[in-house]
């Protein structure tokens, strides 16, 4: 096997893929803007360099562009000339191949190389760490305010992602499909802010916010304008029930079973 190409390499799930890849010895280019291997999807200069030497590769969609395959064809081409034969894409749990946005890099990915796998994972646990709007919020306000009311989602972890990544890229068999990525539980943001209670110590709750409210809410916080307005979209989404589901998935692939959400909190608000 040659190298790995990891692209989106500092972040959240790229940065697990690179480290675990890497633990179980392959040769991983971990690539981004600001990384050693310079790459960013709309500088096709960065392009060439990044599939030098490299035989598979986990993309990275440029993140919230809603017409993604304007730069990722291209880089599929030119991949597939350079000589690889693995690709695996972060999409997500509710487009399909041939489906808007990610659904069209998923379904050329498929027709273009013999080896491929596309994960499409649902919510991220990670959403209430870091830089995440979920996570500023609870920062400043103790709460999780969303608009999903009483829907559930089965909240995956990343690192459960990463291992999936890992095993798909290594694996002597390609996988050839896509593949559903879910927590082991479908989860009400007030379970959420339950949970979260009992593992920090302090008191968080679920604000249940009227959609129209959304925005003003988080611009409130210092967040900008369009934020808001992705949470209104994402939440109308859990509230639907769409995400309301849960596979064995990532226990099939790398036969251990997902992370709960209460195991993940434990271990992020640990006391």
């Amino acid at each position: 096997m040659s190298g790995v190409l990891v692209t989106g390499a500092s972040g959240t799930t790229g940065s697990r893929v690179a480290a675990r890849l890497t633990a179980r010895g392959a040769r991983v280019r971990a690539a981004s803007r600001s990384s050693a291997v310079a790459f960013d999807w709309y500088d096709p200069g960065t392009h060439r360099g990044a599939v030098d030497g490299v035989d598979r590769m986990y993309l990275v969609p440029p993140v919230r562009d809603p017409d993604p395959q304007a730069v990722m064809l291209p880089f599929l081409d030119l991949a597939r000339t350079a000589g690889v034969r693995r690709v695996v894409l972060l999409s997500n749990s509710l487009i399909a191949a041939g489906g808007p946005s990610t659904g069209v890099v998923h379904q050329a990915i498929s027709e273009t190389f013999e080896e491929w796998a596309v994960l499409r994972p649902g919510w991220f646990m990670q959403n209430v760490i870091g830089g995440h709007a979920h996570a500023a919020c609870l920062r400043a306000t103790s709460t999780i305010a969303t608009s999903a009311g009483d829907g559930r989602a089965a909240f995956v972890d990343a690192g459960d992602i990463a291992e999936v990544a890992a095993e798909t890229l290594l694996s002597a068999v390609p996988a050839n499909t896509d593949l559903v990525l879910t927590g082991p539980e479908s989860l009400s943001y007030d379970t959420v802010a339950a949970i979260l209670t009992q593992t920090t110590g302090r008191e968080i709750t679920h604000r249940r916010l009227d959609p129209a409210d959304q925005p003003a809410f988080y611009r409130a916080l210092g967040l900008p304008e369009a934020t808001g307005h992705f949470l209104v979209a994402m939440d109308s989404i859990v509230a639907a029930g769409m995400e309301d589901r849960t596979t064995d998935t990532v226990e099939r692939v790398t036969g251990t079973p997902a992370r709960s959400f209460r195991d993940f909190a434990m271990a992020e608000f640990p006391g």
